[in-house]
């Protein structure tokens, strides 16, 4: 007979707890909650009811990827980033929740500069999952975007995600390469390019080394490839007075600011946003 799903969820904790996943309690719950398609509520009032044999295989299965060291959200196949949920696949990085320092940042700007109800035009280059276009298109009803990325699987991911929270009608996902083919201009451009040096990839955590993409990740020798290809074409597609805002590793602030004031790009002394844990983590710069 098939274990309850509160003894399910308990073994699996503590098998996870042995294995050295250090949130095993939670990891254990998120994973049953997916394999059963449960809500966090139904499991608690149907703790005692028996999880059922298909359930119980395919729980097994998640746990052991868990214990392999596969993040969660990669098993689930959603990540939670600024309140609403975002498919990923091997096609994207998957969300932190620092980038969401990102988000804060454009949406401040657009507060200070009494851009509220504004038909913004938005470009955000490297798209991914599409997390951060969507949630400005979310949050900003009366803006337009578009999402570049040189991955198809990232762009179709992109759009499903567009489609499910509602913006598609308002968005667009175009494979290129940074500026590549694009036309226009755009009031505020974002991006979380690839920051990670080449070598030190292999150093970071098995759950991002492992798992995200390496073209996602790797920003070249020094990490600032990306940058410099951005910088290099952002006058050309702002507005006046337009904005670039970038999401930067916690050791790159300067850096990345050089390489803009080199391309005239403005950063103002008030254009670095730090994340909750205090690291210079997003930079706006102004075209001249």
């Amino acid at each position: 007979m098939s274990p309850s799903l509160q003894s399910a969820q308990a073994l699996a904790a503590k098998t996870l707890r042995h294995g050295g996943i250090e949130m095993a309690a939670l990891d254990a719950r998120a994973l049953l909650k997916t394999a059963t398609g449960l809500s966090f509520e139904a499991l608690i009032t149907n703790g005692r009811e028996p999880i059922g044999p298909r359930c119980e295989r395919r729980f097994q299965d998640y746990i052991e990827r868990r214990l392999s060291g596969e993040p969660v959200s990669r098993i689930r196949g959603t990540r939670e980033f600024y309140g609403r949920d975002f498919r990923i696949d091997p096609h994207t990085l998957d969300p932190r929740p620092d980038t969401e320092t990102l988000i804060v940042a454009a949406l401040d700007l657009v507060g200070r500069e009494n851009l509220l109800g504004h038909a913004l035009r938005l470009l955000d280059l490297g798209t991914g999952s599409g997390c951060i276009l969507v949630t400005l298109l979310a949050e900003l009803p009366e803006a337009t975007g578009v999402g570049v990325d040189r991955c198809p699987g990232a762009l179709r991911v992109a759009r499903d995600n567009a489609l499910a929270l509602g913006v598609a009608d308002r968005a667009r996902f175009v494979a290129a390469n940074w500026f590549e083919g694009l036309a226009g201009r755009y009031d505020i451009v974002v991006s979380n390019p690839p920051y990670i040096a080449s070598a030190e990839i292999d150093g970071l955590a098995p759950e991002v080394a492992r798992h995200d993409p390496r073209t996602a990740l790797d920003g070249g020798a020094d990490g600032l490839d990306a940058y410099r290809r951005i910088a290099d074409g952002a006058a050309r597609f702002l507005d006046p007075g337009g904005s670039l805002l970038v999401e930067v590793g916690c050791t790159q602030m300067r850096a990345v600011t050089e390489i803009f004031r080199k391309e005239r790009l403005l950063v103002a002394d008030n254009g670095v946003q730090t994340d909750l844990g205090g690291h210079p983590r997003c930079i706006c710069a102004k075209s001249s």
